[in-house]
């Protein structure tokens, strides 16, 4: 189901899969599914992120297991919603973890397991891009659509650095605007001072036009 019909790639892989560009019609087709007593496996959700809750409980109503992007969702209370939604229709919400299987993030967290035991790093963690006019002016440049640039970016960087150091102590947030955002972070292992940032200007001179991208941490 999308929005868009530009899918033409689909036919190298999936020359007879079902496709459909309005939700409504998606819904009938699982409906139809359910009168058959079958189901899909598995909804796999790449949705804008405000869209992400509700896609989620219309997959668990109806018994299919889920398969969503981070962020999960916006609001933390939602998480406990889902929850009841899994235990009440036996369906189960699955995240994509990438960044836990990158080869450099698992050696770097076992040089931090191995670490003394009261060892507590101090990790300084920048991320820089640059984003068009487009950007703000689509959903993720809504905060309630997306949930800013710590949610529709950092996100993937928090859950790394919880996967690295362990469990969250202290959070603070020192500064954000629609562009930019930075602030503290206190886990178990480490304290990290973020910066994240779309806007072009905080970008270092020697960026490559056309690939205005930097990532930098230091521990």
């Amino acid at each position: 189901m999308d929005i868009n019909d530009s899918v033409g790639i689909m036919d190298s892989y999936f020359p007879n899969a079902e496709f459909f560009t309005e939700f409504e019609d998606f819904s009938a087709y699982i409906e139809d599914l359910k009168l058959k007593g079958e189901k899909l496996d598995y909804v796999s959700i790449c949705s804008p992120n405000y869209l992400h809750s509700p896609h989620m409980k219309f997959a668990l109503k109806s018994g299919i297991d889920v398969i969503c992007e981070k962020p999960l969702v916006l609001h933390s209370d939602e998480i406990d919603i889902l929850e009841s939604y899994e235990k009440e229709y036996g369906a189960k919400v699955n995240t994509i973890l990438q960044l836990r299987l990158h080869p450099s993030i698992i050696a770097l967290r076992e040089k931090v397991q191995n670490s003394p035991k009261d060892k507590v790093f101090d990790v300084e963690l920048t991320y820089m891009t640059s984003r068009g006019k487009w950007y703000l002016k689509s959903w993720k440049g809504f905060d309630e659509k997306s949930g800013g640039v710590a949610t529709n970016i950092g996100v993937h960087f928090y859950d790394m650095l919880h996967f690295i150091f362990g469990d969250i102590k202290h959070n603070e947030v020192h500064y954000r605007d629609e562009k930019t955002t930075a602030g503290y972070l206190e886990y178990e292992k480490a304290r990290v001072k973020w910066f994240l940032s779309i806007d072009e200007n905080n970008l270092p001179e020697n960026a490559v036009q056309g690939e205005k991208k930097l990532t930098a941490a230091s521990i």
